[in-house]
């Protein structure tokens, strides 16, 4: 290079540099993500009622409602651990991780053209749907500020997540009495608002189960709602499939999933699964996305200057991998699968209206006892049921608007803590109308 050491230089040519642009001053701030304080409440409930039972309804966390990932599972990956050693793995995890996943996880056949290179290891759910965001902006249109479209009462970090990396976030149609569930008209209506704006849509993100709704939706649908989206001209669907072990039924089979798409569609579709729900295995902190080779290459480049997965963390999802998936999470699945049952069972019985599909979580509608208190939405409920019930919920507020008249009950407990939680809950109810 001819430059001068005493002159400054770009790393980067100057053609591809970042353009400068003032947006930062004027985007909304990112609030904290108030999931992780709920439960405090309920030490006001315990300081007013010594020794009295509490129940944490609020749970989306089975290592801290549930057993959680099993000791011989976590003394297994210590092992690993101990004979892999501890120097750099790659950004996308391990090839032995990655051979995991798809031989022992998903059992995937090489016909479907997805093997190991289609793997990219994870710190977690969060991490891989930052690194997804991004490749969606980049790879799809090629353009920040585009949108990643979300259902209409989403998982709180759905909507800041993109937001974060410079995405917008756009709810789609919905209407609660379908639990606001995407519909092929919703999402061409969104791709020509979208469009009205300036803006294109990078990625959709279905959910199945539905956090915060627990809502299910058929295979068919999953795959007539993508094959819509792409057709309008969205760039990628993700399908985040966390839930999907946790229910009454077989889990996800992602051999059959794929035969449904062309190889060109294939390149526009990505998976998100991992051990968080279904293990709970929240503090391990694994996940993997599975997507064509091009977006992993992508998103590999990038994570090699970012973030990249504990070894520890891949060899807990190894280990249950090894002993078979479904027995390894017995312990989270048999209980949510019983509790389910009962909540059902009483939910019916009370009337009030609701969302039960699987996964860890019934959605229902308070709107009558918020308005019985003179209250705007659910946000003072979750407080006033903690602090003076001992059960704590997650407010539908938190999630979006849509959800201000609603609430989310985790059932990912025993059942004896399900039909406890679920008797307080209507007894603080209640207590708004006296």
């Amino acid at each position: 290079m001819s430059v001068s050491n005493t002159t400054p230089v770009f790393a980067v040519d100057e053609k591809n540099l970042v353009p400068v642009s003032d947006h930062l001053n004027q985007l909304a701030d990112i609030p904290p993500s108030r999931m992780f304080l709920i439960n405090k409440s309920l030490k006001v409930y315990v300081e007013k009622n010594p020794g009295a039972k509490v129940f944490d309804a609020s749970q989306g966390d089975g290592g801290a409602s549930l057993p959680g990932v099993p000791r011989a599972l976590l003394e297994r990956a210590a092992q690993l651990q101990i004979e892999h050693g501890t120097a750099y793995d790659m950004p996308f995890g391990t090839d032995a991780y990655r051979k995991s996943v798809i031989e022992q996880y998903w059992k995937l056949d090489s016909s479907s053209g997805w093997g190991p290179a289609n793997v990219l290891g994870t710190s977690g759910g969060r991490d891989a749907l930052n690194k997804a965001y991004q490749a969606m902006m980049a790879l799809g249109h090629g353009r920040q500020g585009d949108l990643i479209m979300v259902s209409r009462v989403p998982w709180i970090s759905y909507n800041w997540g993109p937001y974060g990396v410079g995405a917008n976030v756009l709810w789609a149609p919905g209407d609660p009495a379908q639990g606001w569930a995407y519909s092929e008209e919703g999402i061409r209506e969104s791709v020509k608002f979208a469009e009205s704006k300036g803006r294109k849509i990078a990625g959709m993100i279905i959910t199945n189960p539905d956090n915060p709704t627990g809502m299910t939706i058929p295979v068919e649908k999953q795959v007539s709602l993508a094959k819509t989206a792409l057709e309008a001209g969205v760039a990628f669907v993700l399908f985040d499939w966390m839930y999907h072990y946790v229910t009454d039924e077989s889990p996800m089979d992602l051999n059959a999933f794929l035969k449904f798409f062309t190889p060109e569609e294939r390149k526009r579709i990505m998976f998100l699964d991992g051990i968080t729900k279904s293990l709970g295995g929240s503090n391990i902190r694994n996940c993997h996305l599975i997507a064509d080779e091009a977006v992993l290459k992508f998103i590999t480049a990038r994570a090699s200057h970012g973030v990249i997965p504990t070894f520890y963390s891949l060899a807990v999802a190894m280990a249950a991998y090894e002993i078979g998936y479904l027995e390894a999470a017995k312990t989270i699945i048999q209980p949510t699968n019983a509790s389910r049952v009962v909540l059902k069972k009483l939910l019916a019985e009370s009337g009030m209206q609701h969302i039960i599909g699987k996964g860890y979580y019934a959605f229902m509608n308070v709107g009558e006892y918020i308005q019985a208190k003179g209250w705007a939405d659910s946000e003072p409920l979750g407080q006033y049921l903690a602090e003076n019930h001992g059960v704590a919920i997650v407010p539908g507020a938190f999630f979006s608007p849509f959800g201000n008249d609603w609430i989310r009950f985790s059932y990912a407990t025993p059942t004896e803590r399900t039909e406890g939680a679920f008797q307080r809950l209507v007894e603080g109810l209640n207590s708004l109308k006296g």
